[in-house]
């Protein structure tokens, strides 16, 4: 393209066809790519469902490629979502993807599922968390996607516990940047006298809150699709979501990006059956628990520091089992088939009352 901007001006027609010509190719190109992926599942042999050819590492490392090659003008962020469409249109070749996630539809997680396994999929919202974990053990759905944490509001300690008793695994990990709006049937910030939202995006917009409605109540809900679907019924109630719920559910925006911190970002999990293999760029997620003698939890996380091994988050939930007693989720960048993971995992359930490897997964892309 020319760039010189001390040049004569393009003649629009010429411009018009160039652009109609590189579209020509663009979707020569991809269709050859749909044949490809369809070579691909012939090769793999004959598989039961759209699941079997779905590979998670492969698809991060393609990623990382469309990443390395981009030149811009578009950014990094909106290469990759191209990508992603394209792959998950050409994995739905052979059916589509079926994901469970916290519904109803236009939650924060419908939005995060969207992000990472692209528009051809089936989604599955779904009324509780704990449904979410049950449809993907069950094989009702492929894979699952639940909130983990939040930057400003932390765990969301729902999705963790289950993973004490679940089967599942850790496949993936997905970063969503959450901006918050205020949502009504109305138009009139001062008409509002009840205000719905989850628990955690009531806690992300408390000084909002505070500051412009100090007399609101203030009511927890399910989800913030179900805060819009109750906000409907009435002028002097409002919720906290986000703009995909104001369109589904037929709200005004009164106010925008209400969130009091402006990084305001939400990590969720993708949850299945397997544990997939490495990516090159990998984390792995733990879950101990230690024998009750001075020193157990240093002694239980020595070996990672040993091989070298970063830990990038622990944190402690009751383990049921007993009055005091602990289990500790542990982040630590490898996956575990690598060398010096498997001999820091080998070495710590020798001194652990139980380990259990929750999963390695491809690091958030963006």
């Amino acid at each position: 393209m020319n760039e010189n901007n001390d040049a004569a001006p393009p003649n629009l027609a010429d411009v018009r066809a160039r652009i109609d010509a590189i579209d020509r190719d663009i979707q020569a190109l991809i269709a050859e790519r749909a044949g490809w992926a369809r070579e691909v599942g012939r090769a793999k042999g004959p598989l039961k469902a759209a699941v079997d050819y779905y590979r998670p590492e492969r698809e991060a490392q393609v990623l990382r490629m469309v990443i390395d090659r981009n030149r811009g003008p578009l950014s990094n962020e909106e290469v990759v979502r191209l990508f992603r469409e394209i792959m998950s249109a050409c994995l739905a070749q052979q059916e589509p993807l079926k994901i469970g996630f916290l519904g109803p539809e236009g939650t924060f997680s419908q939005q995060a599922v969207l992000k990472h396994f692209g528009h051809s999929i089936k989604g599955l919202p779904l009324a509780t968390i704990d449904e979410v974990f049950q449809e993907v053990a069950a094989g009702s759905a492929d894979f699952g996607v639940v909130p983990i944490e939040n930057s400003s509001e932390g765990t969301v300690n729902s999705s963790l516990d289950l993973f004490v008793t679940s089967p599942l695994k850790i496949c993936g990990e997905i970063e969503l940047r959450i901006h918050q709006h205020l949502l009504a049937r109305g138009g009139r910030l001062e008409d509002i006298e009840r205000v719905y939202s989850h628990p955690q995006s009531l806690g992300q917009c408390k000084a909002w809150l505070r500051a412009n409605l100090p007399n609101a109540e203030r009511i927890p809900v399910s989800s913030n699709a179900e805060a819009a679907r109750r906000a409907r019924s009435a002028d002097d109630a409002a919720a906290i979501a986000g703009e995909t719920a104001a369109h589904i559910y037929g709200l005004k925006v009164l106010a925008r990006q209400i969130e009091d911190r402006p990084d305001n970002t939400t990590r969720f999990f993708v949850i299945g059956r397997e544990v997939f293999p490495p990516s090159g760029h990998d984390k792995t997620s733990l879950l101990m628990s230690v024998k009750d003698r001075p020193g157990a939890l240093y002694d239980l996380l020595t070996p990672f520091a040993d091989q070298g091994l970063s830990m990038t988050k622990i944190e402690s939930r009751p383990a049921r089992t007993g009055k005091w007693e602990y289990v500790f989720f542990v982040e630590v960048e490898g996956h575990a088939e690598d060398a010096r993971m498997s001999a820091a995992i080998e070495a710590a359930r020798a001194r652990a009352a139980e380990l259990k490897v929750l999963g390695s997964y491809p690091v958030a892309l963006l």
